[in-house]
C-alpha cells in the first residue's frame, strides 16, 4: 500500500463516460458532473437528502430563553459541560468542512462528490449554529473563551488531536493505507465522538433546560446520521472494489482504532459531566459509548467488540432526539416539522 493515489484533474478529456467504469477511488472520470445515470444511488439519494430535504436556518430558532437559563438555572457544572461540549463539537465539524475537500479531490464518482459536497455544506451549517449559540447565550468574552477552550485543556487538545493525526497524515501522505485510514477517521468521528455530547445536552432537555440549544442539536444530530450513513456506503463500496485495501493488518488497526476511540469518548464524558449532571452518571455514558461502538462496527460488517453490550442503555435518547412530530416549542413558534424529509432510520 505504498502508490500515491492519484487526483483527479478538473477536465480530463480523455475520462470515462460509462456508468459501470465509476468507481468511488482510482476511476477515470472526464469530472463532468452527469446523473442522466448514476451507479452509486445512495450517493446521489443522500445529496438530495443533506442538500435540499434537510436544510435548516439556526438563527431561525429563538435563544433568549436559553440565556436566561443559562444565567440563571444552570449549576455551575452544568456550564461546564455545556460550554466544554460545544467547544469539541465546534472543533470536529471545524475538520470536516476542509477535510470533505480532500476526499472530494480523489472520489472518482459525481454523485459521491456531490454527496460529500452536501456534507461540507452542512457542517458549515453546525459552525455558524454554535457561533449562533455562543453570540445568544454567553457574553462575548465568554464566547472567546469556549472558541479557545483546546489551548488551556489538555483533554481537549488530545480529543481534537487524535482524529486530526489521521487526517493529516492521509493530507501529508496520500496512500492507500493513509485513505483507509482516514475515512475510517471520519466514520468514527461522524458515528462515536459526537455522542456523549450530544447525550449530555440532551440530558438538559429532558429536564426542560437549554431547550432551544437541544434544538439545535437535534438538527445537528439528525446531519450527523445521514453523514455516518454516507461514510459507511463508501465504506463498504470501497472494501467491494478493493479488497486488498483491507489485508489483515489493516483489520486490526481498525478494530485497535475503534477501542482507542471508544475509551477515549468515554473518558471525555466522564470528564465533562464530572459525575455532577442530574440523569447521567458514568456507568451509562461507558455503557451507551460502547453500545454505539458495537453497533458502528457491525453497520460496516465487522464484529462488536463488547459483545456483553447488547442494549442501548439510554433508549429514551432515541425518542427524545425525534424532530419530525407536530410539537411547537412556545418561545420559537416554529413547528419542529422544519424538514420535510422524515428522520433516517437504523
Amino acid at each position: 500500500m505504498l502508490d500515491l493515489m492519484t487526483r483527479k484533474r478538473i477536465f480530463n478529456p480523455e475520462g470515462d463516460r460509462e456508468v459501470d467504469k465509476r468507481r468511488i477511488i482510482g476511476g477515470n472520470p472526464t469530472n463532468i458532473i452527469e446523473l442522466n445515470n448514476v451507479r452509486y444511488r445512495w450517493a446521489y439519494d443522500l445529496y438530495r437528502t443533506m442538500g435540499i430535504s434537510n436544510f435548516w436556518i439556526p438563527d431561525e430558532i429563538a435563544m433568549m430563553e436559553d440565556k436566561k437559563q443559562y444565567e440563571s438555572l444552570l449549576s455551575p457544572y452544568e456550564k461546564r459541560a455545556y460550554e466544554l461540549v460545544l467547544s469539541f463539537l465546534i472543533a470536529l465539524d471545524s475538520f470536516q468542512v476542509d477535510m470533505l475537500k480532500e476526499f472530494g479531490r480523489y472520489f472518482t464518482a459525481p454523485e459521491v462528490v456531490m454527496s460529500v459536497t452536501a456534507q461540507e455544506f452542512q457542517e458549515s451549517i453546525h459552525a455558524y449554529s454554535y457561533q449562533y449559540i455562543l453570540e445568544s447565550v454567553v457574553d462575548p468574552v465568554k464566547a472567546d473563551e469556549v472558541y479557545n477552550y483546546w489551548r488551556e485543556d489538555e483533554r481537549l487538545l488530545e480529543r481534537n488531536s487524535v482524529i486530526a493525526e489521521v487526517y493529516n497524515n492521509f493530507i501529508e501522505k496520500p496512500t492507500e493505507e493513509n485513505f483507509i485510514k482516514a475515512i475510517f477517521g471520519n466514520y468514527v468521528l461522524e458515528s462515536l465522538y459526537f455522542y456523549s455530547g450530544f447525550a449530555i445536552f440532551y440530558t438538559l432537555g429532558r429536564q426542560g433546560k437549554m431547550t432551544n440549544t437541544v434544538q439545535q442539536i437535534k438538527y445537528i444530530n439528525r446531519d450527523e446520521l445521514t453523514h455516518v450513513t454516507l461514510f459507511r456506503n463508501i465504506i463498504h463500496s470501497v472494501k467491494e472494489e478493493n479488497p486488498d485495501f483491507f489485508p489483515p493488518e489493516m483489520v486490526n488497526w481498525i478494530y485497535e482504532f475503534f477501542k482507542f476511540a471508544t475509551y477515549k469518548e468515554i473518558e471525555w464524558g466522564k470528564y465533562v459531566t464530572g459525575g455532577q449532571i442530574l440523569g447521567i452518571n458514568d456507568i451509562l455514558i461507558e455503557r451507551y459509548i460502547k453500545y454505539l461502538c458495537n453497533l458502528r462496527l457491525t453497520q460496516i460488517g465487522l464484529d462488536p467488540l463488547f459483545p456483553e453490550i447488547t442494549d442501548n442503555p439510554m433508549k429514551w435518547i432515541d425518542e427524545f432526539r425525534k424532530i419530525n412530530n407536530t410539537k411547537t416549542d412556545f418561545f420559537q413558534r416554529k413547528p419542529q416539522t422544519y424538514s420535510k424529509a422524515s428522520e433516517l432510520k437504523w
